[in-house]
């Protein structure tokens, strides 16, 4: 403090007392130092000041005085100020009033106080410091600017505003050579698109990158969330990638995954690596290796072993296939807000409002598999819709129920509160209860419509050239005899998941063979196969 107050001393009495010096528009060059020529380096060029006073203040000390439009150079380096001292001891100048600096044009700083350190190229800058670079703008308290390495440091809060973004944080370093800015502590960027708050971040002025290192916040016009720990998003395309399990909201919907890759201008996205895909409204949960996401059509496409969980309380639907696609049922049906019939997947007649939150369906392809704890199914494709809650399966469909198979061409299973409620097969339709190992209740038909009670089977109708093969009981469970018969129509009644009754409808031909006449290993119908290897047994086998 004792040297400032000398400085401003010795300056301003050399002003008034001694003779005004003028310069021409630019005067010759004059240093500061009279050093050998290796250390041309720290030499200052007086370069133009309308008045100029020389100050000896002791044998090692010379002050030059210089007022009045002052512009020096070192270098590739300009400074302009109103005045300043130059203390060719200490190898420094302070400037005071309109300071600017260029570093080779690499950025112009602009503050009303500035002490430099001429050999080590360092400049101490305060009172309302501003830099810029010519894309970005930054201004803080105070600032520490290293020539030699385009670097500039503030401690005491900062803001950089590009275009009508506006980061603000408590320290940060500013590459200008990069035109990167490390922003830390209180991190805050605000744009018309996009809020972000975090600890760390790294952006770039000409690029409109930014760049995540540490827990991140993210919400943008529309009311999606993200939180990530390491990314980046580019502000001027809308692509963005984040790392280290990010969490995204977007409505009804929450998104994880080991890596996330978003693009705002096509409205797509795709995450990898265990992915989870969770919809509150829906109720449905995707777990997938990777998901493509359309967002603007809402739309979805997951492979990688994608598994759907269809939420209930009791007993959850599990949906696993090589790949899953989900996506609108008005987009399917090319309509909105209108009676569509369903000529695609069935013959259904439905009310479908596009803003309706079952307006939704997905499809399964290849390798599909169900697993309830009340039923299971495999087939190679798969249709679900959510307006009508009904799972279609197609090409090589097969159901389970406790110890009953239905098989068929197609298979419809109906779902009342996310349970099955009826299925309706249709052409080649076949059903088989075990009994006992090798014994099986089979009953073939065109047609069968089958109705479950509490997730078992309760009955079903057998229509179209039906025929059965049962086993007849008695009132202590024993076996008397075996019903071989042919029916138009064939009506099976269940009890505690067995076969309790059988009604045959119309005329009846057939057999009743006593049981010592026919061995239970030969007594199948045409096409009979008992397919338990197909069958999942556990939820834990879908995610294999």
């Amino acid at each position: 403090m004792r040297n400032f107050i000398l400085t401003y001393f010795l300056f301003f009495s050399g002003l008034i007392l001694c003779p005004a010096v003028s310069f021409s528009q630019v005067v010759p060059p004059a240093t500061v130092s009279s050093e050998p020529a290796e250390d041309s380096l720290v030499n200052v060029e007086i370069l133009q000041a309308r008045k100029l006073e020389f100050r000896k203040v002791n044998d090692s000390t010379q002050l030059q005085i210089l007022a009045g439009s002052v512009r020096l150079k070192q270098r590739t380096s300009l400074f302009w100020c109103d005045s300043c001292v130059i203390n060719n001891n200490t190898k420094t100048f302070e400037a005071w009033g309109h300071v600017r600096i260029n570093d080779a044009d690499t950025a112009n700083i602009y503050a009303s106080h500035l002490r430099y350190l001429m050999d080590k190229k360092i400049a101490y800058l305060d009172g309302g410091v501003k830099l810029s670079d010519g894309k970005g703008e930054l201004t803080t308290p105070d600032l520490e600017y290293d020539m030699n390495t385009d670097i500039g440091v503030y401690t005491h809060g900062g803001k950089v505003i590009n275009k009508k973004t506006v980061l603000t944080s408590q320290e940060g370093h500013y590459y200008a050579g990069l035109r990167d800015v490390y922003f830390k502590k209180n991190v805050e960027l605000k744009d018309p698109a996009y809020y972000i708050k975090t600890d760390s971040l790294l952006y770039n002025t000409q690029s409109q990158i930014t760049r995540f290192i540490s827990e991140t916040f993210i919400k943008d016009s529309s009311g999606r969330t993200i939180e990530t720990k390491e990314g980046y998003y580019d502000l001027a395309t809308g692509r963005a990638e984040f790392g280290r399990r990010p969490i995204i909201h977007d409505g009804n919907t929450m998104i994880t995954a080991d890596n996330i890759v978003f693009d705002d201008s096509s409205h797509t996205s795709q995450a990898r690596g265990n992915v989870i895909i969770k919809d509150s409204v829906q109720k449905t949960t995707i777990i997938a290796g990777e998901v493509f996401r359309d967002n603007k059509n809402d739309r979805m496409l997951a492979t990688k072993k994608p598994l759907m969980i269809i939420k209930q309380e009791d007993d959850s639907i599990y949906v696993t296939a090589d790949t899953l696609f989900s996506a609108r049922l008005t987009d399917l049906y090319g309509v909105k807000d209108s009676l569509v019939k369903d000529t695609i997947k069935g013959t259904q007649v439905v009310n479908i409002n596009e803003k309706d939150s079952t307006n939704r369906y997905f499809e399964a392809y290849r390798h599909v598999r169900i697993f309830s704890d009340s039923m299971q199914a495999v087939s190679d494709s798969l249709f679900y819709s959510f307006k009508d809650s009904i799972f279609r399966l197609f090409q090589d469909p097969v159901i389970w129920s406790k110890e009953s198979q239905i098989t068929g061409d197609t298979v419809w299973v109906f779902t009342k509160n996310k349970k099955a409620d009826k299925v309706k097969v249709f052409e080649n339709s076949f059903l088989v209860s075990k009994v006992e190992p090798e014994v099986y209740n089979q009953v073939k038909s065109s047609r069968m419509d089958g109705y479950f009670k509490d997730g078992s089977i309760d009955s079903v109708r057998a229509a179209g050239f039906a025929e059965c093969i049962y086993y007849i009981q008695d009132e202590d469970s024993a076996y008397t005899g075996i019903n071989e018969s042919k029916c138009d129509i064939i009506d099976i009644y269940f009890a505690k998941d067995e076969l309790s009754k059988v009604v045959f409808r119309s005329s009846v031909t057939g057999t009743i063979w006593p049981m010592r006449m026919k061995d239970p290993k030969e007594m199948r119908l045409p096409d009979f196969s008992w397919l338990e290897a197909r069958r999942p047994k556990t939820k834990f086998e879908l995610f294999e």
